[in-house]
């Protein structure tokens, strides 16, 4: 273990003030000991390989930039919460910029909505549901890769009836489609989604 970190995973507090003091070897070293642990939490959200650097990049700026703000108040208040607080800011913002179809056509409120809809018998528990930031960027990668599978026409009926929350009708009346086949487009597109997610077989 690096002197730099106490036991318990809690981070030393001299470490901390020499970062804050702007010192190059602190901060190198802070980034050092993080950046694996900001790179694992990027993965597992669902950030592209070749994105993790940019995400780092936001990530360590916004550390350095209110470093001052980190306080020790409590036993429970550790570096590492906070960097995780961080981390999760900026993967949002990350996948807002570069997911922009499927965010910013609804954002968070649509892609519960959608959460709804994949599950609808509530397998999953509702506060999970509406606040698993994770999740959301599961479901704005799965959309992602297999929006390009589908004609344009389709993808609309079934964003229009799915994260809109528009009558089929209304929706086939925009695409020149039957409100059925606006239907069968809706359902083979989460039919697909869920095998993306992994949660029926092929």
């Amino acid at each position: 273990m690096s002197d730099g970190a106490e036991r318990g995973g809690s981070t030393s507090r001299s470490l901390l003030e020499h970062a804050r003091t702007a010192d190059p070897a602190a901060w190198e070293r802070l980034v050092t000991l993080y950046a694996p642990l900001v790179a694992a939490w990027c993965r597992r959200w669902g950030v592209r390989q070749q994105d993790i650097l940019d995400v780092l990049q936001d990530v360590f700026t916004a550390v350095a930039n209110n470093l001052d703000r980190f306080r020790k108040d409590r036993p429970s208040d550790t570096f590492r919460g906070w960097l995780l607080t961080i981390s999760r800011n900026k993967v949002r913002d990350h996948f807002r910029r570069v997911a922009h179809q499927p965010a910013a056509a609804g954002g968070t409120d649509a892609l519960v909505r959608l959460q709804q809809i994949l599950d609808p018998e509530g397998t999953v528990a509702n506060d999970e549901m509406a606040d698993d930031v994770e999740f959301s960027q599961v479901l704005v990668r799965a959309l992602e890769s297999i929006r390009g599978e589908f004609h344009e026409n389709t993808w609309r009926a079934f964003w229009g009836v799915v994260v809109e929350g528009r009558a089929a009708a209304d929706v086939g009346a925009d695409l020149d489609m039957r409100p059925g086949t606006v239907r069968v487009s809706k359902s083979r597109v989460l039919l697909r989604l869920r095998k993306e997610l992994g949660d029926v077989g092929d």
